[in-house]
């Protein structure tokens, strides 16, 4: 029985050698084909963009040991062709002549491989004029507060605008670019977050000045406070006196706790118009807020109507 498992043992031991010295025999030998290699195209001219988003291959018949020709092609290399020296065919389209770059080309190859032909005489690239334009950015927000909070302000986005640059025909449909949405829950702090910058879909190939932004506000615990605001009648003529039975009104508001102790009753001004409550026909006075603070929000006066007395 070991007799038998020394034999295979053997057997299958000689059989891995000969087929690795078989795989040494043969890709020693030297080998001609064809291999596509990926082009990049460098020193792309200031003034131009280059419009193409699908990658082009160039082909090449090449030689080579069998293991030089597999290397290569396992590791898919790229070739750098020089966009500089292209030739314009139309102000968008230009085309590229790999022979006048063959020397370069063989240079990048894998040592031991060498180009006896490109296959592919002519490369055709589409290229546009780069313009610049600048553009706000549109912030996406989803945010919560918590209940009794709230923004005090505005949401500021830094920067609120990027330049973009690209083909002019590209650019003359964008006017605004939006921002990775922020969402937020259950927010009573101030905050800031740093979001991407989305590409317009119109365009992949635009290329911005910056490609994040940060989108800051502060919040505030919010509160409701009331105060009694005399008003004054305006537009009345001197012959006329009048008599209203109040000379106050209350005044309710919303306002950040942070901020409350600024708020007076003169922080206000109440008027109400005579003139155009005769011109309307109307038997009262309306009393309007002229002035109030910029920080306070939701305000309502109590009572909407104040009557008034014709004094003779």
């Amino acid at each position: 029985m070991k007799t038998t498992q020394t034999i295979s043992k053997s057997f299958f031991g000689f059989l891995v050698a000969s087929f690795l010295i078989w795989v040494l025999i043969t890709f020693s030998k030297e080998y001609k084909t064809v291999i596509s290699y990926e082009v990049n195209f460098i020193n792309i001219p200031q003034k131009n963009i280059l419009l193409e988003t699908t990658p082009q291959r160039l082909a090449c018949y090449v030689n080579g040991s069998g293991f030089r020709l597999f290397w290569s092609q396992l590791f898919d290399q790229k070739i750098n062709l020089d966009v500089s020296k292209f030739v314009q065919k139309s102000p968008t389209k230009t085309y590229i002549l790999p022979k006048n770059q063959l020397s370069t080309i063989k240079q990048q190859l894998m040592s031991g491989v060498v180009i006896e032909t490109i296959l592919k005489d002519t490369l055709y690239i589409k290229m546009g004029f780069l313009h610049a334009k600048k553009v706000p950015l549109k912030p996406n927000l989803n945010i919560n507060y918590q209940v009794g909070y709230n923004l005090f302000g505005d949401v500021k986005v830094t920067p609120d605008s990027v330049v973009i640059s690209g083909d002019e025909n590209q650019l003359k449909s964008i006017h605004f670019l939006e921002l990775e949405s922020l969402k937020l829950t259950n927010v009573k702090a101030n905050f800031s977050n740093s979001v991407a910058i989305l590409k317009h879909s119109k365009s992949k190939t635009i290329k911005l000045t910056t490609s994040k932004a940060v989108i800051s506000a502060k919040v505030d615990k919010f509160t409701e406070g009331s105060l009694k605001v005399p008003f004054k009648i305006v537009n009345l003529p001197s012959e006329i006196k009048i008599t209203t039975l109040s000379e106050t009104v209350l005044v309710t508001f919303v306002v950040a706790l942070s901020q409350f102790s600024r708020v007076s009753e003169a922080s206000f001004v109440i008027e109400c118009d005579y003139e155009m409550a005769t011109k309307n026909d109307l038997g009262y006075l309306i009393p309007k807020i002229v002035l109030k603070p910029d920080f306070v929000e939701n305000i309502k006066i109590i009572p909407t109507k104040i009557d008034f007395l014709i004094q003779k």
